[in-house]
């Protein structure tokens, strides 16, 4: 009998917004537990290998992402399962490069480069609307 999480993931299984190979090999990254829920995020070693081509295997990313030059929102991450998820700002240090994960009009991530003026905010989904105390009005969001 299995005791705890599962902790991994059928290539098959994936979502298919990571557009990964069916026959490129048995078992897909299964991202880690955080801000974004497995079916709505891309854990950062299918964007860093799959999408932006920057690694061509498992330890490149790993190398990568030790080496502190990834970040996601403005915070070091250096696990490379970390789920980033729509609207998220992934900041590459050595490139120079900011992209802005967002859907296209089939439902699939992509990576919209942006300036890095745009990088300093976050764009969030208002939720509710509603009056707290004394009728101040005030907005719950979600990014």
């Amino acid at each position: 009998m299995a005791r705890g999480p599962v902790k991994h993931l059928k290539r098959r299984f994936a979502p298919s917004h990571w557009m990964l190979d069916k026959l490129k090999g048995r078992w897909a990254p299964k991202p880690s537990a955080g801000p974004h829920k497995l079916r709505e995020c891309m854990p950062l070693i299918v964007m860093l290998r799959e999408r932006l081509k920057y690694a061509l295997t498992y330890r490149e990313v790993k190398m990568i992402v030790m080496q502190r030059l990834i970040k996601v929102d403005g915070k070091v991450r250096t696990d490379m399962f970390f789920p980033a998820g729509f609207m998220d700002v992934v900041q590459i240090e050595q490139t120079k490069e900011n992209f802005r994960l967002l859907y296209d009009t089939k439902g699939k991530f992509v990576l919209h480069k942006i300036v890095k003026e745009e990088a300093t905010y976050k764009l969030c989904g208002v939720k509710k609307v509603t009056r707290g105390p004394k009728g101040t009005p005030y907005c719950i969001t979600h990014d």
